[in-house]
């Protein structure tokens, strides 16, 4: 009997010590560290103005309908841009609910950005990501919407088209992936003040 409460003693201090460094102290180092050094990233890539005003993430998509803004992709995640709810609509290429949702997006995208009939739609436009949060949209679909931003605002495209390169991210690592702009920050630096001049 001795030998097995030794025993138990012996597992139940082993808990102990784990739980303590696996569950108190490595945690603290971890948060210590991601707060030393990428302080902005550990806390979610907030977008915040000179005001401490939050807007969002850098790395979620918001849902902007309105001509003066650059729209996002479109999104599967709860009703839309919700990020409580991240997902793909796990709709494949031989559903013809996904196939008629295309044709939707393609007619409408064309309509509000006043393309001709022929006019080929990046597929980023019509199609979600697979988190349905994807805060980028590719060069090709910022260049076709800018004509639509710039009469919106009574900018010159010239102006537009170099706001939207200011916020253009370039291939990971150089070569990785193609640039992509971020929709949030793009229509952030529409509304500043400086957007104007």
């Amino acid at each position: 009997m001795k030998a097995f409460f030794s025993e138990i003693r012996g597992a139940v201090f082993a808990t102990l010590v784990l739980a303590f460094i696996c569950c108190g102290v490595y945690p603290l180092v971890v948060f210590g560290i991601s707060q030393t050094f990428f302080r902005g990233k550990a806390n979610g890539s907030l977008i915040v103005d000179a005001n401490g005003m939050v807007h969002g993430s850098k790395l979620l998509a918001q849902g902007f309908t309105a001509d003066k803004y650059f729209h996002p992709r479109p999104s599967a995640a709860g009703n839309g841009y919700d990020a409580a709810s991240s997902s793909g609509s796990n709709l494949g290429p031989t559903s013809q609910k996904l196939n008629d949702a295309i044709k939707d997006r393609v007619a409408a995208y064309r309509k509000e950005n006043g393309l001709s009939e022929t006019e080929p739609v990046p597929a980023d436009a019509v199609t979600a990501s697979g988190s349905g949060l994807d805060p980028q949209i590719s060069l090709r679909n910022a260049e076709l919407q800018t004509p639509r931003v710039a009469k919106a605002r009574g900018l010159s495209e010239e102006k537009v088209r170099e706001l939207v390169q200011q916020n253009t991210d370039g291939r990971d690592l150089g070569v990785l992936g193609d640039p992509g702009v971020n929709v949030l920050e793009l229509n952030l630096a529409l509304d500043s003040p400086s957007a104007q001049q």
